[in-house]
């Protein structure tokens, strides 16, 4: 059983790994995810009346002030925030956003008086720090800058000794708390105040910078789970009645006002408006609907009042799917990620081994334990990995929070690194480059029936059918008023099309390679133009041919040439014939175009693109794209598609236009790109100042920048992942 658990005031993104694998070793827990920018503790196991108690107990031993609590989830929080706070909707408002308590709670650092006092502390310090430097340089009055020295750092470290004592008491002694405080009390006892001092400071704004970009970063996410509704007008006998989102039923009348939020998927009942999809799809264009549109929840009503007739609870509906699939997708974790919290792991004894040997062999060979002492304690300075564990999880988190806000949901931050490594890209055609709104073009009659009775010996056939073409040939024939019978018997021959009996016939409606299965005899037919044939049988012979076409989307073509420009193969593979394949493919510039492919036979063909450039990434939308959108490296599908094709895959691309394609590629690319410089340039700035204390030059001030200047570089570039305009 899954269970969500909130925590509160863990401050330290390598003491969150150490509580994560402690509480995983628990007998209880089958598995235990801790994400550290949402604060959320996700468990799946036997939740055993004392599990909380022992889970507690682990995460106060690692950083004393943690507590782990259960979730409360969203809607209970915003409603005990509202009855606080006699908070009111305006009506023209609607849009459903509230604050979590929590939320507040957690991260006093961005809100509220507590954040104004943090500042204002550093602040004093600060002050006390300069203060000390003039005395002690500028007069010889020694004791009043010691003493001086002393205060400000007091004011500036008491939280990390305070935090040291309990760490202690609860039998953690290798901590973030502990080293600082080694380092600076040894820098006092050597008489470098100065440094002790320094260090506490720059450790004190490297929290600060922390909780600024993790409170960034997650903005992004709380922005998309907070998209969620709280209430609606419905209609309840002859008046409609603000009712609790969760209370919405299918088939329910929703009243959408001017400026409200849609609380569920629907369908517009009467009336018409023009709709913000932005907050969903991406798409900064509104939309105009009429009655019988659908409509997905999240969307902002901003023209007319119109009703709405519900297709979904609220728990089904599109935005609560979309927000739980972005706070998923923030606490899967790529593997560097998984691989960076092992290296801390060693890293941190290793570098501590270091200092004790350096300070001891050092003294003895040399006799200089001042120097040999001060050394081992910038190693200690630089020894903790937070800005390493911290900045490679916050550049996936900050994609994920990105893309979530261009209409691109990744399941998760090893779906992006994933996406990153790709060097290969292949679409489905159908309503994956083309619209996938298919229409009869075109029916040939091979001369013993009439077109129109073609078209209602199709369309009977193929209503058993949900293949895009056989439901467009269904449609047309409907919208002609061409009146359809139900075929005795019918069965669905995947990649082929189907076979049916109707008034006694033996009727083959699908590609040329049923015919040629079935035997069926092919008269000569004029040449068809660009499109899906559709050749109809009727006791063995074929008696015509049915065209149905399909436009290519609006963005197909640039997607194509901007992935090929970024040094992306790119290809099509599809059901449809080689010939219109063929002539698509042209059209777009692909690579590579394959047509008359089953289920199968994409994803063969995907396996010789692997084998040619590496790893793959497939888009499609259909049924018949599942096993292929599962075999790929990556797989994305259009949100139009079908629930199969979605569960499948690795992203989903709520605008359904290729051009979100390469936009993820983009921030796949850049989250790679930004966790890689932030490993590279932290090992190397940690590297450096270690080579310099071992050969006779330690300085305690590089060391601080080692440590907390370089967790700043880093955070910033991690955040940078954020900015949506690079990727437009």
């Amino acid at each position: 059983m899954e269970k969500i658990y909130d925590i509160r005031n863990l401050g330290c993104a390598h003491c969150g790994s150490k509580i994560e694998e402690a509480i995983n070793k628990l007998e209880e827990v089958d598995s235990a995810v801790l994400n550290f920018q949402l604060k959320r503790l996700k468990i799946n196991g036997e939740h055993s009346e004392g599990l909380l108690a022992r889970m507690n107990e682990i995460a106060q031993s690692i950083e004393p002030d943690v507590e782990i609590v259960p979730s409360a989830g969203r809607k209970k929080h915003a409603h005990h925030h509202d009855h606080e706070h006699e908070h009111h909707h305006d009506e023209h408002c609607g849009c459903g956003h509230e604050h979590e308590h929590e939320h507040a709670h957690e991260h006093s650092h961005e809100h509220g008086e507590d954040g104004k006092l943090e500042i204002a502390s550093v602040a004093f310090g600060v002050v006390l720090f300069i203060a000390a430097i003039a005395v002690h340089h500028l007069t010889e009055l020694l004791p009043v800058a010691i003493g001086l020295y002393v205060a400000a750092y007091l004011v500036l470290g008491l939280n990390v000794l305070k935090a040291m004592v309990k760490s202690l008491t609860k039998g953690n002694v290798f901590n973030e708390n502990f080293l600082m405080t080694v380092a600076t009390l040894g820098a006092f006892a050597l008489g470098e105040y100065a440094e002790a001092v320094g260090v506490v400071l720059f450790f004190r704004i490297g929290e600060m910078f922390e909780d600024f970009a993790v409170a960034r970063s997650r903005k992004a996410i709380t922005d998309v789970t907070e998209l969620r509704v709280e209430e609606a007008d419905v209609l309840r006998g002859d008046e409609f009645v603000r009712v609790d989102s969760d209370d919405i039923e299918i088939g329910d009348i929703l009243r959408i006002k001017v400026g409200e939020r849609i609380a569920v998927d629907g369908v517009v009942e009467s009336g018409e408006s023009r709709i913000d999809t932005s907050a969903v799809n991406g798409e900064p264009v509104p939309m105009t609907v009429r009655a019988g549109d659908s409509i997905m929840s999240g969307c902002i009503n901003i023209a007319e009042t119109f009703t709405l007739r519900a297709t979904a609870v609220a728990d089904d509906s599109m935005i609560t799917k979309i927000a739980n699939a972005v706070e998923d997708a923030s606490s899967a974790k790529p593997k560097l990620d998984r691989f960076i919290t092992r290296f801390a792991k060693v890293y941190t004894p290793i570098v501590i081994g270091i200092a004790a040997a350096t300070a001891l062999l050092g003294s003895l060979i040399t006799g200089d334990w001042q120097k040999w002492v001060y050394s081992a304690l910038t190693f200690l300075v630089i020894s903790c990995p937070c800005a390493l564990v911290l900045s490679v999880p916050l550049a996936y988190f900050s994609g994920i929070g990105a893309s979530s806000k261009l209409g691109i949901l990744f399941k998760g931050g090893d779906s992006i690194e994933a996406l990153g490594k790709v060097k290969a890209i292949a679409f489905d055609k159908t309503g994956t480059l083309t619209n996938g709104s298919f229409t009869v073009t075109r029916v040939t009659s091979a001369g013993s029936l009439t077109d129109e009775e073609l078209l209602r010996l199709c369309g009977s056939c193929e209503q058993i059918s949900t293949h895009p073409v056989a439901e467009s040939i269904v449609d047309y024939c409907r919208a002609n008023d061409i009146r359809l019978s139900e075929p005795e018997r019918s069965s669905d021959i995947a990649g082929r099309g189907v076979e049916a009996e109707v008034g006694g016939k033996a009727v083959l409606c699908g590609n040329m390679k049923l015919m040629q299965e079935k035997g069926a005899e092919v008269p000569e037919l004029p040449q068809t133009a660009a499109g899906t044939s559709v050749y109809v049988a009727v006791d063995g012979r074929v008696e015509g041919v049915i065209l149905v076409s399909d436009e290519v989307k609006k963005t197909s073509a640039e997607a194509v040439k901007s992935l090929k420009s970024m040094g992306i193969a790119t290809a099509m593979f599809t059901g449809d014939v080689p010939e219109t394949a063929a002539e698509v493919g042209s059209a777009l510039g692909v690579d590579t175009a394959k047509g008359g492919l089953l289920p199968d036979d994409k994803l063969a063909e995907l396996n010789a693109l692997r084998e040619k450039y590496g790893s793959v990434m497939f888009v499609g939308d259909g049924l018949n794209d599942a096993p292929v959108l599962a075999g790929a490296d990556v797989g994305g599908a259009m949100q139009t598609g079908s629930d199969l094709a979605l569960e499948a895959a690795d992203a989903v691309f709520m605008s359904s236009e290729p051009a979100s394609v390469v936009t993820a590629k983009k921030i796949a690319d850049k989250t790679l790109r930004i966790s890689y410089e932030n490993i590279i340039f932290a090992l190397a700035v940690k590297v450096a100042v270690l080579v310099l204390g071992l050969v006779g030059h330690p300085n305690m001030w590089l060391a601080v920048f080692a440590d907390s200047g370089t967790a700043m570089l880093l955070i910033l570039n991690s955040i940078r992942a954020l900015n949506t305009k690079r990727y437009k």
